[in-house]
């Protein structure tokens, strides 16, 4: 297969993506918290590929203030990420209707039909993230546009599920609507097998950490330079009856102290000195704050490292541009080779 051949090959496995996306590239960028902002979201736009706001906890005014910014930097389309459980849900949604957002993701959680309306009455495409194929089945039904499934090789909160698992389980049963697949995809030739599963596309948060755009602290960003896959590791809940929602970081003190500081709650609780619901809160308080202070302040031992397995594919600073060309370079290297001259020498 010739590079000719290999690109018209790759715009056939993409295309429903790319048209759902409006975009050269059906790559999205996931959407991270402080991260994800007007300079990194409209650099992957501008780059070929789907920016994608992080709204957080940002409230309605303030989330206005960076979609206007970012359509300053991009006139090409990019989406909203909207957190599920947001006090001013409702708000959010008619703001991003107000300034024509084209793409709405609803994320940390089932999100409800209402909210589901609400975004496609107002023109925006709806996306949500489904974790099962009931859950995907149910949020079809609903009306959503679109789904990204993401594995546990994820960076920050996580699921239990391999995203090669969810990709077998998931792909086959739910040709309705595009789905793109996310969580440690850091290569070309992975999102490439992605598609040929049956993705739409891909979604890939930790390989732009280190884009020149993101503005993330430049410790933060060495941390994520210097890191390997192992160096990424789910959060440890020390007592079943103190759940804790796992998020997968890089390893630092704040990560080995948040296993004492559960000891240290726990024990108070049992002592009779907090209520369990006390507890439970003090435990999930814990890294209020903590993502900011690493990615913002540049505090890299006290402060939150979430990142995806693929981190120990980030070696250097890369405009975003070249981050997105290496991975489309690489899906049709991936399939260039197919043909190539080694096949000619099977059985040899």
């Amino acid at each position: 297969m010739n590079k000719a051949k290999a690109r018209q090959r790759l715009e056939l496995l993409w295309r429903r993506g790319r048209e759902f996306l409006g975009t050269e590239y059906a790559i999205m960028g996931g959407a991270m918290s402080w991260i994800s902002e007007r300079n990194l979201v409209a650099a992957i736009s501008n780059g070929g590929g789907f920016g994608v706001l992080a709204c957080g906890t940002m409230t309605p005014d303030r989330l206005a203030e960076e979609i206007l910014a970012t359509q300053a930097l991009t006139t090409r389309p990019f989406g909203v990420n909207l957190i599920t459980m947001h006090s001013d849900l409702e708000a959010l949604i008619d703001v991003c209707g107000r300034l024509s957002v084209g793409h709405i993701v609803l994320a940390g959680g089932l999100p409800t039909s209402a909210s589901i309306r609400r975004a496609k009455d107002l023109g925006a495409r709806v996306m949500c993230f489904a974790p099962t194929v009931p859950f995907a089945r149910k949020l079809v039904r609903t009306g959503i546009d679109a789904l990204v499934i993401e594995g546990t090789e994820a960076g920050g909160h996580i699921g239990p599920v391999a995203t090669s698992v969810l990709a077998q389980e998931i792909l086959p049963q739910i040709p309705e609507v595009p789905v793109f697949v996310a969580g440690g995809i850091g290569r070309g030739e992975a999102m490439l097998s992605f598609l040929e599963m049956g993705a739409s596309g891909c979604q890939l948060g930790t390989r732009f950490v280190c884009a020149t755009e993101c503005i993330a602290h430049p410790r933060f960003k060495q941390s994520f330079i210097k890191a390997s896959a192992r160096d990424a590791v789910p959060s440890i809940q020390v007592d079943p009856q103190f759940p804790v929602i796992p998020v997968r970081a890089l390893a630092n003190n704040a990560t080995r102290r948040f296993i004492e500081f559960q000891h240290e709650v726990i024990a108070r609780c049992r002592s009779g000195e907090i209520s369990q619901k006390e507890a439970q809160l003090q435990i999930e308080h814990y890294w209020a704050g903590a993502l900011r202070r690493a990615v913002i302040d540049g505090d890299t031992e006290n402060g939150s490292l979430m990142a995806g397995q693929s981190v120990g594919m980030v070696s250097r600073e890369q405009p975003t541009a070249e981050i997105l060309q290496e991975l489309v370079d690489q899906a049709l290297d991936a399939l260039d080779a197919r043909e190539g001259p080694s096949l000619a020498l099977v059985g040899q």
